[in-house]
């Protein structure tokens, strides 16, 4: 069975046998993964490594050409960033008619040759495809105004807010739409990520959630089953919750699984929610997989199908590998994951 038909049956709920992605390689450290490896890329790490998918994502495969180097979208209005506070161009703005008035980016630079390349590439070695452009408009949007600000601004001027967050999804959804149209029925699961929490709860409350963020997340995974394809959420942190919000909205898959945040364990989402959504992730970054030894790595990932059963994809709890994590703990994890 390929990975295309195993993931297939792990989201229908009935596999006999998990999944597994072996994350995304920070650019600090894949260099020397790969060398270690023997292989020359991070597609090349995932086949030897027995990956079920792969992310074919079209920020990393040239979606954007502005011909003047312009930024996608420029939150901080050619500035340097220096800092997730830091007051974007709408840092002050109480007024909608400057948020319209804003040169907002056009789709003529955009190009999918990349994408669609590497997701024939993927189909034939029988990995299931991870694709859609990231589409994070909550982390857009929040550099649009620097962090402490948009979070006030949801309060003083959630208008503003508002205005920006429909520009800043719209151009997203309207790209998506362009790839789907052309790879839909090559592209099994639409991937799409923001990170709305923290290390031990929401970064916003449930009810600021609910307008600023939630409308959106539904109108993306409409989107992606209107062309026929299931949807994995991303987002870091404590998030446990608003995940019956996730459930309902349609939602299928959710990554990664930050395993030490708070109500983030495998016992808590397994029994609240097993059946009810895939989780991909679960095995910890923050200290297994940098500190432990391959046989800890090992006994955790057993230790989690055992929770979740085979319906689920093992994966790092977030799907950056960093430096420090060693290439014997990563191997540990995928020999457990396909025992």
């Amino acid at each position: 069975m390929d990975g295309r038909a195993r993931l297939k049956e792990i989201l229908a709920h009935r596999s006999g046998h998990c999944g597994f992605w072996h994350g995304n390689p920070n650019d600090l450290c894949k260099e020397d993964l790969f060398a270690q490896l023997g292989v020359k890329n991070d597609f090349e790490m995932g086949l030897k490594m027995g990956d079920t998918c792969r992310w074919v994502m079209p920020e990393a495969n040239g979606l954007w050409n502005h011909p003047d180097k312009k930024p996608m979208f420029d939150v901080l209005g050619g500035q340097v960033r220096k800092s997730l506070g830091q007051p974007g161009v709408f840092a002050e703005c109480e007024d909608v008619a400057e948020v319209e008035a804003f040169d907002w980016p056009d789709e003529k630079y955009v190009s999918f040759e990349g994408t669609l390349k590497a997701i024939e590439e993927t189909r034939a070695r029988g990995q299931a495809v991870l694709s859609g452009s990231w589409s994070c408009f909550f982390h857009v949007v929040c550099d649009f105004f620097g962090m402490e600000n948009y979070f006030v601004k949801m309060y003083t001027d959630p208008d503003v807010v508002e205005a920006v967050t429909e520009h800043v999804a719209d151009f997203y959804y309207r790209i998506n739409e362009r790839l789907f149209a052309q790879a839909a029925d090559k592209i099994d699961m639409f991937f799409f990520g923001n990170d709305f929490g923290s290390q031990r709860d929401m970064l916003i409350s449930p009810e600021m959630f609910d307008r600023f963020v939630m409308p959106y997340f539904a109108r993306f995974t409409d989107q992606a089953h209107r062309h026929g394809m299931n949807v994995l959420l991303h987002s870091c942190g404590s998030i446990e919750r608003i995940i019956p919000r996730l459930i309902d909205a349609g939602v299928d898959a959710l990554h990664p699984i930050q395993a030490l945040a708070a109500n983030m364990d495998a016992e808590t989402l397994s029994r609240k929610y097993n059946g009810k959504i895939v989780f991909v992730g679960g095995v910890d970054t923050q200290h297994l997989l940098p500190f432990g030894t391959p046989q800890q790595v090992r006994d955790e990932v057993r230790r989690l199908r055992g929770l979740f059963g085979e319906n689920y994809v093992v994966s790092p709890s977030h799907e950056s590998i960093l430096p420090g994590v060693s290439v014997d703990n990563l191997i540990a994890m995928a020999e457990a994951a396909a025992e």
